[in-house]
């Protein structure tokens, strides 16, 4: 499975350097995939099991792009992994449809993993099953779904951070739609808990979590990583 933290704008350098040091405690003892996204400024060169990525970039090598970093800055730490089309990126920061599958087209030719995210607002939910599909069907446009280094996370925007979340039957079904669109790894978040994340890991198309503030703390992100350590033995 994989177990990924999106730490948004959330801790200093000094303390994500702490936490990656914590992190990777338990990603040496865990046959998880274990992705850590630490705020742009706390990126660094980590020797360390767990793939640190960046939560954005622009398309470009560099350039006059203010605010943004490019593939010469990432390159600089070695970083290889990507997040895009996250509901925070679309909605509060305006990124359109277009945009975002330039900047995958981007990143897919340089070979990055990608974890492309996609997911409908409260009131697409409230209007049905088919606006729901029709909504996160859009966002796929212009997206290479089966390329090699993709993987989807599936997040409802109206359970991001609000502690609200999709029943374990709502969370199948649409992985089960999802699933028909790619065969990449489809990964749930959304509200994602240590009281939770167990439930949901056992949930059938679901391949791991992007969990959002529930992983600030090495502690419970680790606690997050050892369930499903626990889970997949039990499978076996």
């Amino acid at each position: 499975m994989i177990i990924a933290a999106n730490l948004k704008t959330n801790l200093t350098r000094h303390d994500t350097a702490l936490y990656i040091e914590e992190v990777d405690k338990c990603a040496k003892q865990s046959k998880q995939e274990v992705l850590v996204f630490p705020a742009i400024s706390s990126l660094d060169s980590f020797e360390t099991k767990v793939e640190v990525g960046t939560q954005n970039a622009y398309p470009t090598v560099k350039g006059a792009f203010t605010g943004e970093i490019g593939l010469e800055q990432l390159e600089e730490f070695s970083i290889k992994t990507i997040l895009i089309g996250h509901s925070e990126r679309r909605h509060v920061l305006g990124e359109t449809q277009e945009f975002i599958a330039q900047k995958f087209h981007y990143f897919k030719e340089q070979g990055f993993k990608i974890v492309y995210c996609v997911g409908e607002p409260k009131e697409k939910r409230e209007a049905g099953k088919d606006a729901t599909l029709e909504y996160i069907s859009a966002q796929y446009e212009g997206i290479d779904t089966n390329y090699e280094n993709l993987i989807i996370a599936y997040e409802p925007v109206w359970a991001i951070g609000t502690g609200l979340t999709p029943t374990l039957e709502d969370i199948q079904e649409i992985h089960t739609q999802l699933k028909q669109k790619s065969p990449a790894p489809l990964l749930y978040g959304g509200s994602v808990k240590v009281n939770n994340i167990k439930d949901v890991l056992r949930v059938k198309n679901v391949d791991g979590v992007l969990v959002g503030s529930a992983a600030l703390y090495a502690e419970h992100f680790c606690t997050m990583i050892a369930y499903a350590d626990e889970l997949q033995l039990k499978e076996k």
